[in-house]
């Protein structure tokens, strides 16, 4: 099965050496599943000739916004309305979570109550799972398609499903302790409280449950179903 990653944002400079570009970290998540990968940086207007050049799509992070006023966002969000008609299966996290939102009837904005940093837990459809977050936007109003598969007190729409077309998660399960660790070093820049940073700091030895959300995207692909 090929997946085509639709790379929205780039790594830190000073991270890229070290643990890849983002399109590297959902390679290496979602490893030991027969998926050959394929990305497109669609950031720098790099888009695929045609929404079945493959067989599922991944639409990753960035610092941007699905708001921002930049030139990928428009032809993103039609080949995200091309694919869901389609019925190809379609995964986003964090901007793609909110990007798939947008395109399809939702709503986005930069949140009020504040950023999610590192080691977050959530309600995940009954269990209670562990997850690094990074993010001020979120998707405050959802699609009518969409239904509620994560969530917590922060975030109401923390994971959504589009029937068995489209799973998204806010949360970032490609991303580990020394990414979240250097975001802290290299990214705040004094923009998220200090309590926050050094919460996430604390917390960057406990476990995180991103070999769980790793199966259940690769369910996905393969099945159209959630583990």
């Amino acid at each position: 099965m090929k997946i085509g990653i639709l790379q929205s944002g780039h790594a830190h400079k000073l991270l890229k050496p070290v643990t890849g570009d983002i399109d590297v970290h959902f390679e290496r998540m979602l490893d030991g599943n027969g998926f050959e990968f394929t990305t497109f940086g669609v950031v720098d207007m790099e888009f695929p000739t045609s929404i079945n050049d493959c067989d599922g799509w991944i639409i990753t992070g960035s610092k941007h916004g699905a708001y921002d006023d930049l030139p990928f966002i428009a032809p993103l969000e039609a080949f995200i309305r091309d694919v869901y008609a389609a019925n190809i299966p379609l995964v986003g996290i964090c901007f793609g979570h909110q990007i798939i939102a947008q395109a399809l009837g939702g709503k986005v904005e930069k949140f009020k109550a504040g950023w999610a940093v590192g080691r977050t837990q959530y309600d995940w459809n009954g269990e209670t799972l562990a997850l690094n977050a990074w993010h001020q936007d979120q998707v405050v109003e959802r699609p009518v398609d969409a239904t509620v598969h994560a969530s917590n007190e922060f975030c109401e729409n923390a994971a959504l499903v589009y029937g068995n077309r489209v799973f998204t998660t806010q949360p970032h399960p490609e991303y580990g302790a020394q990414y979240i660790d250097g975001l802290i070093k290299y990214r705040v820049k004094g923009s998220i409280p200090d309590d926050q940073v050094a919460a996430a700091s604390a917390n960057l030895d406990k476990p995180v449950d991103n070999p769980r959300i790793a199966q259940q995207i690769a369910q996905f692909f393969k099945e159209r179903t959630l583990a």
